[in-house]
């Protein structure tokens, strides 16, 4: 599981992901400096470091490396999100506070996920009012691996 980025690696990475083409140091020294006074030592540094902990590949272009990052944001994203979830005492109480904390959009993009991953998946069942899934989410049968439903499930 990766670790959460510091706030260079970052400020560098986020440009990696953004760009989404195979980037030097210099091109991203440059984009820094608009917004702070960095070092090209400390960015080719950090963008070594991210290459030596798998974040980057990187090929020899004349006299420089060109980075390329190996996953997403969203994959990044998506991994943190996984581990601080799966290391919480109850799982399913942290989904529910998770969820609670969400905004709107938040929300709507969680469904529109939910419908990526179950198709047909269109809400509460007819006749379940609109809050009973939090409620069994809270409770022990929720927590069953036997259901497919639990901590263990897809792993």
């Amino acid at each position: 599981m990766p670790r959460q980025l510091g706030d260079l690696e970052d400020a560098v990475m986020t440009r990696v992901w953004q760009w989404n083409r195979p980037v030097t140091v210099r091109e991203v020294l440059e984009d820094l400096q608009q917004e702070r006074s960095i070092a090209y030592t400390t960015v080719m540094t950090v963008m070594d470091n991210l290459h030596q902990k798998g974040w980057v590949r990187r090929e020899v272009d004349g006299r420089a490396y060109r980075y390329t990052a190996v996953s997403t944001r969203a994959a990044y994203s998506a991994a943190l999100m996984n581990e601080a979830w799966s290391r919480s005492d109850n799982p399913a109480a942290a989904l529910v506070a998770f969820f609670g904390m969400m905004s709107a959009e938040q929300r709507e993009a969680l469904q529109d996920a939910m419908r990526i991953v179950q198709p047909g998946l269109s809400g509460p069942q007819s006749g379940e009012p609109a809050g009973a899934a939090s409620d069994e989410a809270t409770g022990e049968a929720a927590e069953d691996p036997a259901d497919g439903a639990g901590p263990e499930a897809g792993r």
